[in-house]
């Protein structure tokens, strides 16, 4: 199977020709369940979101802030495995024909092997990986599997990374590239502002690629703001907390589909 690069890449050309940015949402594995996981996927993409990253549960998620560490911290201690975030992709995409992806650290796809890896990651429909702590200069090994397969390599560039820095990563990745918005964890702010704006107009003058923003979003006036400058706007801790929240499951697939309509309309600058 080729994998689903070029649905990714049609679904942002999409949201492009439409004059807008894509809703991508981010939502672990496993969490609250791995079944509760997947029909969260499938709320958001009903709610509106054009992508989904499906989060790897890790132990020590040096990326994420609290929020994402609480929703790991249950589905780690549930028992979740790669084969339960591979049936996350399966389930997700098969039901809604739209692009998954994979945000994952490094550690257990090294531990898992990169063929095996890839390889059930294009079989099950997903798009590609996020690899927010994979360097560069080490990832020829996973690039090569990544193409053979199909696969988006989406790369994170954030404010610190010098030009140069920025064109040597945008020239590895495929897909998009992931501008975090901020220096730090993640987690909902009360403004995303310029360092993201100047840090989309650096990144794109290296590149052709989409440039997605993360990192701090959480309502339709911050994804309206992005949208205005990036192809993408990435949220995850504002839909991780909604299911945290809720009284239970039910409440909190309505609550996480309710706020994707908030923040596509935020994208189309409809709110």
């Amino acid at each position: 199977m080729s994998g689903n690069i070029q649905l990714l890449s049609d679904t942002l050309a999409a949201a492009k020709a439409e004059g807008r940015s894509a809703l991508i949402a981010y939502l672990p594995a496993g969490f609250p369940t791995v079944d509760g996981g997947i029909a969260a996927v499938k709320a958001v993409f009903e709610g509106g979101a054009d992508i989904v990253e499906v989060g790897l549960p890790h132990s020590d998620p040096v990326l994420d802030g609290p929020v994402i560490q609480t929703a790991d911290d249950i589905a780690l201690k549930g028992g979740v495995r790669i084969a339960d975030v591979m049936r996350t992709v399966r389930e997700a995409h098969g039901a809604t024909g739209k692009p998954v992806l994979v945000m994952t650290y490094w550690n257990p796809i090294d531990r898992y092997g990169v063929e095996r890896f890839t390889a059930e990651l294009a079989d099950a429909g997903g798009a590609g990986c996020i690899l927010p702590d994979l360097p560069v200069q080490e990832s020829a090994l996973w690039r090569e599997h990544a193409q053979k397969h199909g696969l988006a390599t989406v790369f994170v560039v954030a404010p610190s990374s010098k030009d140069a820095r920025l064109a040597e990563i945008t020239a590895a990745g495929s897909g998009f590239v992931y501008a975090a918005s901020l220096m730090g964890v993640t987690g909902t702010r009360e403004s995303v502002g310029a360092q993201a704006q100047d840090l989309v107009r650096r990144t794109k003058a290296t590149t052709e690629l989409p440039v997605c923003v993360g990192l701090g979003v959480s309502n339709a006036t911050q994804a309206a703001e992005v949208a205005g400058f990036a192809d993408g706007v990435i949220v995850g801790s504002a839909f991780v907390k909604r299911m945290l929240d809720a009284a239970d499951e039910a409440a909190g697939l309505d609550a996480v589909r309710a706020l994707a309509g908030d923040l596509a309309k935020g994208v189309r600058g409809t709110a």
